[in-house]
């Protein structure tokens, strides 16, 4: 046996010896969830269980981060445990998952990113549909997009949850990196760029010096565009990586977007409220009378109560009077006392105000 023999082997024993042990302890766990899952329907008596708890998943992780002493980084470790928790999950209940489609797109990498490759993912063709869906009870919960860092909020979104009664069970941010990419050997002449309007806008500068005259085409999503650029000659798509690789392109550039520090902000939505993780956000949505000092009467309060807000939007209502409705995103939990204090005080000020959810906090 040669010296360097010598050494491995009792490494490749001890590993050996370890891999069993997680073994044992992976099973160990995914019975524990077994018996939860059996726990949480024998208590919902008949009525739908929520199996799936966002602000366990929050604790969990975070607990994970603080007990890592590596070399694993904080970030490895907890992608390694959201596959673990999507696996346990799916004993206790499978899970199904809308999101704007088709496969492909950012929003499905943001639902495989909170739920895990053990969920069942669905793509639907519009942001309507995912929350009829789910509302519908055909699927559990669905993802959407809310917000890009550098194109600001998808309206769409916003518009829907006016009407819609689901809540914000969770956040996810997805830095976004844009790729350009054909089909073949990727020596054809591009005479067309596909890609969604905001991905279109997020790499306006790149491709004015690279493909400046080449005519760009709005298609209803990025997966939609590589789905054209791979059965239509002489088409580009841009698109993340997972769409080259599911519709078999080559990307010819990496990284084409303006700013490197863009990110798309996509919100889960679900039948259920969630409880208090220690690290969350809350939605509201307030509608006013249409009067001078109106949106200053409904953020006073916030002020008044040291109450960090983290976004706010306006909406035209839909009852045609020229009157808005404000989309509003503030740290803490509804169930916390201060925030208990805020809704009552936007309360007295506002025609109505409607709690959209509260949420943990997306980790990157």
């Amino acid at each position: 046996m040669s010296a360097d023999n010598e050494q491995l082997e009792p490494l490749r024993r001890r590993i050996d010896e370890i891999d069993s042990t997680l073994v044992a302890l992976l099973n160990e766990r995914a019975q524990c969830a077994i018996d939860v899952g059996h726990i949480k329907q024998a208590s919902a008596g008949g009525a739908d269980a929520f199996f799936y708890r966002p602000e366990r998943v929050a604790q969990i992780l975070k607990k994970i981060e603080a007990l890592n002493t590596g070399p694993l980084p904080n970030g490895d470790l907890v992608k390694l445990f959201r596959e673990i928790l999507s696996c346990c999950l799916s004993l206790e209940q499978p899970v199904a998952v809308g999101y704007l489609g088709p496969a492909g797109t950012y929003t499905q990498a943001a639902a495989v990113k909170q739920f895990g490759h053990f969920a069942r993912t669905v793509p639907l063709p519009d942001i309507d549909e995912v929350f009829r869906e789910v509302e519908a009870g055909a699927l559990h919960y669905g993802v959407v997009p809310v917000e890009n860092s550098t194109e600001g909020m998808v309206n769409r979104t916003l518009d829907c949850f006016i009407t819609s009664k689901l809540s914000v069970c969770g956040e996810v941010e997805l830095p976004i990196h844009q790729c350009l990419m054909v089909s073949g050997d990727g020596s054809q002449k591009i005479e067309t760029i596909y890609s969604h309007a905001q991905s279109l806008a997020q790499c306006r500068v790149w491709m004015d010096h690279q493909y400046p005259g080449i005519p760009r085409e709005v298609a209803p999503s990025n997966g939609e565009a590589a789905k054209r650029a791979a059965a239509e000659p002489n088409v580009a798509a841009i698109a993340g990586e997972t769409a080259a690789e599911l519709y078999g392109l080559r990307i010819i550039a990496r990284n084409i977007e303006d700013h490197p520090d863009n990110k798309t902000r996509f919100l889960v939505i679900g039948r259920q409220q969630v409880g208090p993780s220690g690290h969350d956000k809350t939605s509201i949505l307030v509608s006013t009378q249409n009067e001078p000092g109106a949106l200053f009467n409904v953020l006073q309060p916030f002020q008044k109560h040291g109450i960090s807000l983290t976004r706010i939007e306006t909406r035209p209502a839909k009852s045609g009077n020229w009157s808005y409705v404000f989309f509003i995103d503030f740290d803490g939990h509804w169930q916390d006392d201060s925030i208990q204090s805020v809704l009552a005080d936007v309360g007295a000020v506002a025609n109505e105000v409607r709690n959209l959810g509260s949420y943990p906090k997306a980790q990157l």
